[in-house]
């Protein structure tokens, strides 16, 4: 660079000097300025995919705390069924594991796995297992489980870099990808030991809408196709497929509204969606219902608007401007008519499906809990609070309207895609916790447009603000006639003496002047085409100005990451089944109850075994104590969930029926009251009550769980129902012992429970755990007697004290 400045600074020495050398000092620094433009495009060119390295980098690095902290373990609880389908997988083939029937869950239904699952996540894991071992790399597949979705958190990253460098510049992308790959918003589903659909999907996610974006820019059938097959892939692992599928049309839809139809629209969504749809039919847990399903009618609708309004450009060219309003009038009509009139009939037949219950509860709140509890009663399908939206997105949330109004000044094809994937996720994240996933990525590359922006605007230095506004009069046509002049002139007064230098010196005099007039006309017309045709700029030419906007941005940087690194290492990087709490003298309790529980039930109990739960902790169970469950998290039979309800909600004597019809061995309940867990069976009790509630309303009713005054109470208030319930015998049995026989204090309901507990007559303790958060109870055998079993017990317990006094005798 020294050199190049020098050598601009020579020429213009040598041009002052000798003005006949104009056209030689002219090309020395337009090659000087190649130069220069090459020398910074290869600096660019080494140091984007060095800063995108470092952002995949640090993206997997922060998602790695609770590896740190605990251990390479999968966490939460949907993630142990991936894992367990992830094993099967593998050890016994694909073949095997697309047929497989688990007799060992929902018994004595049991579940085809093969065609009620999303297969990518698994079979993603066990490529990436297979090529190591391949490679003779013996990875175990469970650190590929624990760690793909930090390492799909790096590829998103760089998707993001992609999708925004379409919609502005790759300076903007750098941005997009650094603020999406430590967003908590993400990070929430994607750290370490997080083995869910999301870890992969959201990538697949930001990577489609790329490929259709790019699609739309170029008409390309390629990048449709590219668009079809990543769509694919999201299909066989998410079941939030749906929003592309809806987000997609939407988008042609709106440019067809505003009458950007093109060729590159149609062949970019008719690729997209012909080839899309026919791969999504080959996951069988999707099917037909691309062709039979409300949810899948947009796109379908929408493909055949373009093919008709192709057609009718088509017809445009060879049929009169009057016949073809006509002609245009009647198929309209024609459309409307026949297209409704097949939707009804098609809906009211059953062909097609109407909006399942999930859909509904996105467009009202309410719905579940009326209609269907079970949704309701995931924390995750519940509203979002609006606290969680800084907690989760910090300065991002303000600068993200900012980045859309930019997209609005803009309005190209690919900014009306993101204003609507703003306005639509932003909707879907507050009515759904768990949608914040999908509204995080367009949040993240919004506030990278309105931050680069910002950037843009107060890096630019003044000198080259003026010199690009300045007409540069050097470099018109004009100026070499009048240079050149003098130099003719010159040498014609060797040669004609001094009248012809006189003559010569006169037109040459003339030339200029014309010369001058000229370049101050093309320099008016140059600055009015400049301000006709371009945007204003309003550059900051004041240092210290621009210096406070930058320090400012870079303090929200600061800040930013700062709060990243706060929240991942210290919400979201705690696996739920190892729990971490501080003594009184600030040294670290690992409570690790779970894991005690599933592994006594795995060695204590015979390999056919039957554990009834509720179904939070089917699959945690199925995975690590390998016991037959009843229930599970894919909530796929509202009835028999609502039976197990039913057995948690009634009396003994009621529920000892229930127990003995599905030959259940032993019963898992999780309490809270000793270590203050609020996540216990009794906060989740009310929920157990509304879905058996829904299917048995002789049997259980909601309003016997509640006092008088409409309290939900366990204590000495609590009712008859609450305490006759087998759910509340098993949570408080033997707990005022651990009280000496005084007032126990349940620490998550702040109650005092009384000296006498509830006794138990049909169930035995099998095994409580060191804190006694897990409580297994062992399901007892009718009597050899035939007597009733609450009359065996009553009688074995006289018993014991008998022998007992008569000992102390």
């Amino acid at each position: 660079m020294e050199k190049l400045e020098s050598l601009e600074t020579e020429s213009s020495m040598l041009m002052a000097k000798r003005p006949y050398l104009r056209k030689e000092i002219q090309l020395l620094e337009q090659f000087a300025a190649i130069m220069s433009s090459e020398s910074s495009s290869t600096v660019a060119r080494v140091l984007k995919p060095t800063i995108l390295i470092l952002i995949a980098v640090v993206a997997i690095s922060s998602r790695l705390f609770s590896i740190i902290r605990f251990e390479s373990v999968i966490h939460e609880f949907d993630p142990w069924f991936n894992y367990r389908t992830t094993q099967h997988l593998v050890k016994n083939g694909f073949y095997d594991f697309w047929n497989w029937f688990d007799e060992k869950s929902w018994y004595p239904l049991g579940r085809v796995v093969g065609g009620t699952v999303y297969p990518g996540i698994m079979v993603t894991s066990a490529l990436i297992h297979n090529v190591l071992h391949f490679f003779n790399f013996p990875v175990d597949i469970r650190n590929v489980c624990v760690f793909l979705a930090p390492m799909f958190s790096g590829l998103t990253a760089f998707s993001a870099y992609l999708l925004t460098k379409e919609l502005k510049d790759s300076s903007a992308g750098l941005l997009a990808a650094a603020f999406l790959g430590v967003a908590p918003g993400y990070i929430s589903r994607s750290v370490a030991g997080s083995y869910d659909n999301e870890g992969i999907a959201i990538f697949l996610l930001v990577f489609t809408f790329y490929l259709w974006i790019k699609a739309v820019k170029t008409g390309s059938a390629f990048f449709g196709l590219l668009t079809a097959l990543f769509y694919f892939y999201m299909v066989s692992a998410w079941g939030g497929y749906v929003f592309i599928t809806n987000l997609v049309p939407l988008h042609a839809f709106t440019l067809l509204l505003m009458g950007r139809f093109s060729n590159r629209l149609y062949v970019s969504y008719s690729t997209f969606y012909a080839v899309g749809t026919l791969l999504s039919m080959q996951i069988p847990f999707v099917g037909f219902q691309p062709t039979r399903t409300s949810e899948h009618m947009a796109a379908l609708g929408v493909f055949g608007l373009l093919q008709l309004y192709a057609f009718a450009e088509l017809v445009r060219g060879y049929i009169p401007p009057k016949q073809f309003k006509a002609l245009l009038k009647g198929g309209i009509a024609a459309v409307v008519i026949i297209a409704s009139v097949g939707l009804t009939i098609l809906s009211f037949s059953g062909v097609i499906a109407p909006f399942t219950g999930r859909f509904y509860s996105l467009y009202d709140t309410g719905y579940a809990k009326i209609h269907i509890p079970i949704i309701a009663s995931v924390s995750e399908h519940q509203p979002t609070a609006w606290t969680s939206f800084f907690f989760d997105l910090q300065m991002l949330i303000f600068l993200f309207p900012a980045g859309v109004y930019l997209c609005f000044k803009e309005l190209k094809d690919e900014h009306v895609f993101i204003i609507l994937y703003s306005v639509f996720a932003s909707y879907f994240a507050g009515v759904m916790v768990r949608l914040m996933l999908t509204l995080t990525p367009v949040v993240c590359v919004s506030a990278a447009i309105a931050y680069s922006t910002l950037l843009d605007t107060y890096l630019e230095t003044s000198e080259h603000v003026l010199a690009s506004t300045k007409p540069a009069i050097a470099v018109t046509p004009a100026t070499p006639a009048v240079i050149e002049a003098p130099t003719a002139a010159t040498s014609e007064t060797k040669v004609a003496g001094k009248k012809a230098a006189a003559k010569a010196a006169a037109a040459a005099a003339a030339s200029a002047a014309a010369a001058a007039k000229s370049t101050e006309a093309d320099a008016k017309a140059h600055a009015k085409a400049t301000a006709d045709g371009e945007k204003k700029r309003f550059p900051i030419f004041n240092l210290d100005s621009r210096m406070l906007v930058i320090l400012q941005l870079t303090w929200f940087l600061f800040m930013f990451a700062w709060h990243c690194t706060y929240v991942t290492s210290g919400s979201y990087s705690s696996p739920s089944i190892v729990l971490a709490s501080r003594q009184q003298d600030g040294s670290q309790m690992i409570i690790d109850d779970f894991r005690e529980a599933y592994y006594w039930l795995r060695k204590n109990t015979k390999e056919d075994a039957k554990v009834m739960s509720w179904w939070d902790y089917g699959y945690q169970m199925a995975g690590m104590a390998n016991v037959t469950t009843l229930v599970d998290n894919n909530t796929w039979n509202n009835t028999h969930i609502a039976t197990v309800g039913k057995a948690m909600s009634t009396s003994e004597e009621v529920s000892y029926k229930v127990l003995r019809q599905h030959d259940v061995d032993y019963v898992l309940i999780l309490f809270g009251g000793v270590i203050g867990y609020s996540g216990d069976d009794i906060n989740k009790f009310l929920w157990m009550i509304r879905i058996a509630e829904g299917v048995y309303p002789s049997d259980v009713k909601e309003t016997n769980f509640f006092t008088p005054r409409g309290e939900y109470k366990v204590d000495h208030d609590a009712t008859k129902t609450m305490r006759d319930s087998l759910m509340y015998k098993m949570s408080y049995y033997r707990f005022a012992e651990l009280y000496g026989g005084g007032n126990a204090v349940d620490h998550v309901r702040n109650a005092r429970m009384p000296s006498e507990g509830p006794t138990l007559s049909v169930l035995e303790e099998a095994y409580t755990t060191e804190n006694w958060l897990v409580r297994i109870y062992k399901v007892k055998d009718l009597d050899n007697l035939g007597r009733d079993l609450k009359d065996s017990t009553a009688f074995d317990k006289g018993r014991v004290r008998k022998v007992s006094s008569l000992k102390k005798k």
